[in-house]
């Protein structure tokens, strides 16, 4: 029996690149950053035999022709390590090169001769052949300078030694050595490269139906200018407004999602279409397009960016219903399929079928429903439920969006299943949802959030925390009262650099469900228009400005990669740190899960990552109370009553003599 006989070129190649990170799935998918962001690269770099290697990390823009070079350096057992900064928005490369480093190999052998006491001049006169080589391939005063080296080398037996370890000598041969064979990783890796607000957020969102503060009125957009300042006082940058467009009137629901309807009911702005038009028309009782472009002109003077809903569905009388049936799918009988969960119906609602005939045709479509709003003035957008639609479609309508427009936010909002989630931020979306809703206990929330930002995870997925939605108010904030509410707050804007809230149903605390057991709202906005009494003393509004403002003032809360946890001799209690990347501004946040009883314990606090002498005390200041307490060692001991306040969020200071030094630095 015959073998197949395999063909192997021979390549004459010594350096091995391996283990490159990050890397999403081969290749397969970028990894994202922000503008001005540092982006670090490590890979495993050896050869056979005893020669070093020198490595450089290659990267350019999607504008740039030319590729920049930064060196990378070994940190220890064969893993090098590199870092650039990304400031163009859109995709980035990068990749990574490798070579034997023949001069650093001699150099290092010199050194070890020197040690020995031996006759180096031969190995000075193979040195300065190496140098000389180098020499052809600069220019001007750099070439001038190394000529100058390989001559002292060669006539000075002392001089040339010195000169052979001069540290500028070093750089010179970094920058000009020999590079052949050179060895490239066999991938060329990519970065989505976004704004800085995809990386720290903070969302409100609200039913402009409600913004007129009276059940028997419709909101309009002139009622959600008016709100603004309400919501720029507490500290928001992005307000998200559910569906603008019409509202069907078949099977419309009525309160608390009654299927029999209501004379009157509003319906739920997630059964889009009716004969006033579709997914790129507007409601008229909320106002006209020029009301709506309105409002985007007034937030943005606030610094506040509109979010609106992506809801790729269609009520009974949306016109693609008459215009594109064979966009939906249909019974034996001929008749339009309608929502389903099992055993759950939405019978207002139809499904759009992406596996159509014509499934081309409603994708471009729906590609024009995001062009036309991007026309109008919304850079972000919220999509719904994008876990029911194919990952196909989001791959390339995002793709193709942000080569046009690279600065578009959209958010997931996909509870689903781990797997799927970060599949869906890996084709493109921004931000996610996330299972911080349902994460309530210690280990839970260190579990997960060690995972989303200390795992390979980070790279591709930035989480968005939500404590409530208005299809979500969960079993703990129904019985928690005000110290959960606050506890809460607190973890979803210090856990995450993007968090939001669903209001004003959470800074006036509605513990309402609809039934127990349940976490439906009673009363739900989604079917009806709420008036919500703002000017309640319990009204959470004030804390809430403090908690952003101290998110917008230290720089430590704006991103999610240096968090880290701190041991706390108490499953009731949980305290975690996070840094810049410098280490300049640190945040100790420690949170009271318990909203019923005072909880302590000591909190254990890493001082020499910190920068903080272990025998010298230190300052601690609470932003929330604008107390400041002065620790000593490793381990201080607290109380949070819940009653009070659950959670302190201190701004570790290092020791005044420490801060008096690096200013002379």
């Amino acid at each position: 029996m015959s073998r197949m006989r395999m063909s192997l070129e021979p390549r004459n190649e010594r350096t091995i690149i391996e283990a490159v990170r990050p890397e999403v799935d081969c290749g397969r998918f970028p990894i994202k950053r922000v503008q001005g962001e540092r982006v670090d690269i490590e890979a495993d770099l050896f050869c056979d035999g005893h020669d070093l290697v020198a490595a450089v990390i290659r990267h350019r823009s999607a504008t740039e022709g030319s590729w920049h070079e930064v060196p990378m350096t070994l940190v220890e057992n064969d893993r090098f390590r590199g870092a650039f900064r990304v400031f163009e928005l859109g995709r980035h490369s990068y990749t990574v090169a490798a070579w034997i480093d023949r001069f650093g190999t001699w150099r290092r052998d010199l050194v070890k001769r020197l040690d020995a006491e031996q006759d180096v001049s031969s190995d000075l006169e193979i040195g300065a052949e190496l140098v000389e080589r180098a020499a052809k391939r600069a220019k001007g005063e750099e070439g001038k300078r190394l000529r100058a080296s390989a001559k002292r080398m060669r006539e000075d037996a002392i001089g040339g030694t010195d000169a052979a370890l001069d540290p500028e000598l070093v750089l010179l041969m970094g920058t000009f050595a020999e590079r052949k064979p050179r060895v490239t990783y066999e991938r060329t890796l990519e970065i989505q490269v976004d704004a800085p607000n995809a990386r720290f957020s903070t969302w409100y969102e609200m039913f402009p139906r409600s913004a007129s503060n009276d059940p028997d009125r419709h909101g309009t957009f002139d009622d959600v200018i008016a709100r603004l300042p309400y919501v720029e006082e507490m500290g928001f940058d992005v307000l998200y407004l559910p569906p603008i467009h019409p509202i069907g009137l078949t099977k419309r629901k009525g309160p608390n999602n009654d299927p029999a309807g209501a004379e009157g009911a509003p319906g739920s702005p997630w059964a889009i279409g009716s004969d006033e038009g579709g997914h790129d028309a507007i409601h008229p009782d909320l106002g006209t397009m020029e009301d709506f472009q309105r409002l985007l002109a007034a937030a943005r003077e606030r610094g506040i960016d509109v979010a609106i809903d992506l809801a790729f569905q269609c009520s009974p009388d949306h016109p693609w219903v008459q215009k594109h049936p064979e966009w939906f799918k249909h019974r034996p009988d001929g008749s339009i399929q309608y929502a389903e969960n099992p055993p759950k119906k939405y019978e207002d609602i139809y499904p759009l079928d992406f596996e159509s005939q014509d499934w081309r045709g409603l994708w471009d479509e729906l590609r024009a429903v995001v062009r036309h709003w991007i026309e109008v003035g919304v850079r972000t957008f919220r999509v719904d439920n994008p876990h029911s639609k194919p990952f196909a479609f989001w791959e390339w309508l995002i793709g193709d969006i942000k080569q046009d427009h690279p600065e578009v936010i959209f958010l997931s909002e996909a509870f689903t299943r781990p797997k799927v989630m970060y599949r869906l931020a890996k084709l493109g979306f921004t931000q996610s949802y996330t299972y911080f809703t349902w994460r309530n206990r210690k280990w839970e929330i260190e579990q997960y959030f060690t995972e989303l930002t200390q795992t390979e995870v980070a790279d591709f997925f930035r989480p968005n925390l939500w404590p409530n939605t208005p299809d979500i108010l969960t079993e703990q904030l129904q019985h928690g009262g005000r110290p959960l509410f606050v506890a809460r707050l607190v973890l979803a804007a210090t856990l995450g650099a993007s968090y939001g809230i669903y209001g004003p149903a959470f800074e006036l605390m509605e513990p309402r469900p609809l039934v127990a057991g349940k976490e439906e709202y009673l009363d739900s906005e989604k079917y009806q228009i709420r008036a919500w009494d703002l000017d309640r003393p319990d009204n959470l509004n004030l804390l809430i400005a403090r908690v952003n403002r101290i998110r917008r003032e230290n720089p430590a809360l704006h991103g999610d990669r240096w968090l880290r946890f701190c041991h706390i001799d108490n499953d009731n209690v949980i305290a975690y740190i996070k840094t810049t990347e410098d280490g300049s501004n640190v945040i100790l946040t420690v949170v009271n899960l318990d909203p019923y009883w005072t909880q302590g314990g000591w909190v254990g606090l890493p001082l020499e990552d910190l920068g903080i002498p272990a025998d010298q005390p230190f300052e601690v200041h609470d932003l929330l109370t604008d107390a400041r307490y002065t620790w000593n060692g490793h381990h201080n001991f607290l109380e949070l009553n819940p009653h009070t306040l659950p959670a302190h969020i201190f701004r570790v200071e290092r020791p005044a003599s420490e801060r008096d030094f690096e200013q002379f630095m």
